[in-house]
């Protein structure tokens, strides 16, 4: 780029955005990239505050700032999302459909730490909808060397940094445990919250049982489940170290993988997740503060269960920092710090 004054840019060719900023009316481009400066809009560009303009001046070794942020997008984009216009340098990616989000954290770290470049994005792991913003892309300078971009396609070469994983278990069943629902003495007011829990992402429950206390008749409530082809089971209550508490030998005795009994978040600590050998499909042992409790650990571990987002005993122990829920007054969650230690 070269320097000129505006009152002598006539016939000019702008290499970037000219943006106004009017407080409470408008933040957009009065001139575009590209534009041949006239002599009407000099007094527009005196407006602004642009007493020398920025022409471009060909140079191989360069990019300019919106061929940049599209190297920047390329290697960003996965399946199930779309880029904006670039404007101003900057891209951004918005999704598609309903799924959850998942990152190539070494990769964003990596490009991030190339400077001069920049990419900005929501948490990962978490649940997002069709039309929701993922992540914006730009340079910091208005011209880049070449260079620079081939550093960061090296580093981002293969997969894409963002992927969204679609929702593909869409039926469930409920295995109700504890003598004291089995034998009437309280209502199940547990299953409820479950089915309530499923049925935002779509899921169906199509088996329930209720089982008293013996760990035998709740093994077979869950297998018989599994045999008639429900894709996950939960099972509620009996999930403590009690000595009556059989919920998680039952879910042993199915021969299912245990990936976790226990886990670092408050509420949710008792929570239990295996899978079972022959498929993969998960069964859950919840702890009684899923039903009362607004958000536990089933809010954290659900969206990705749904995604067959296989999860692992190393996932588990990430969510320690920021596994502490602060049952605020006002639950704004995703958009809070629960569950977000990475």
């Amino acid at each position: 780029m070269k320097v000129i004054k505006t009152t002598e840019a006539v016939g000019q060719v702008l290499c970037h955005d000219i943006t106004q900023i009017i407080k409470g009316v408008t933040k957009d481009a009065v001139f575009r990239k590209g534009h041949i400066i006239r002599e009407e809009d000099i007094p527009v560009l005196l407006s602004v505050g642009k007493e020398q303009i920025y022409v471009w001046e060909n140079d191989d070794s360069m990019l300019h700032e919106n061929e940049a942020a599209e190297i920047l997008y390329n290697l960003c984009k996965g399946a199930n999302m779309h880029g904006t216009q670039v404007k101003e340098g900057k891209i951004e990616l918005v999704a598609d459909i309903d799924g959850v989000l998942k990152i190539d954290r070494e990769k964003l770290k990596r490009i991030n730490g190339l400077g001069q470049m920049m990419i900005a994005s929501r948490h990962g792991d978490f649940p997002l909808k069709a039309g929701d913003k993922i992540a914006g892309t730009r340079v910091i300078p208005l011209v880049i060397e070449k260079e620079k971009m081939e550093q960061a396609k090296a580093v981002g070469a293969g997969k894409p940094i963002f992927e969204i994983l679609p929702y593909q278990l869409k039926t469930a069943g409920i295995v109700t445990t504890g003598n004291e629902v089995y034998k009437g003495r309280i209502a199940d007011t547990f299953t409820p919250v479950i089915i309530e829990k499923l049925a935002a992402y779509g899921v169906k429950v199509t088996h329930h049982t209720v089982c008293s206390d013996d760990h035998t008749q709740i093994t077979e409530a869950i297998q018989n489940m599994l045999d008639q082809g429900v894709q996950m089971v939960c099972c509620t209550g009996g999930m403590s170290v009690d000595p009556d508490d059989k919920t998680p030998l039952a879910i042993k005795n199915t021969g299912a993988q245990i990936v976790t009994y226990g886990a670092p978040v408050l509420p949710g600590a008792m929570f239990l997740l295996a899978y079972e050998k022959e498929q993969q499909r998960p069964i859950m042992g919840l702890p009684g503060c899923v039903m009362y409790a607004k958000r536990t650990i089933f809010d954290l571990v659900l969206p990705r269960i749904l995604a067959s987002d296989k999860l692992t005993a190393e996932d588990f122990s990430l969510l320690g920092e920021g596994g502490l829920c602060l049952s605020c007054d006002h639950c704004t969650f995703p958009n809070c710090g629960f569950g977000k230690g990475v």
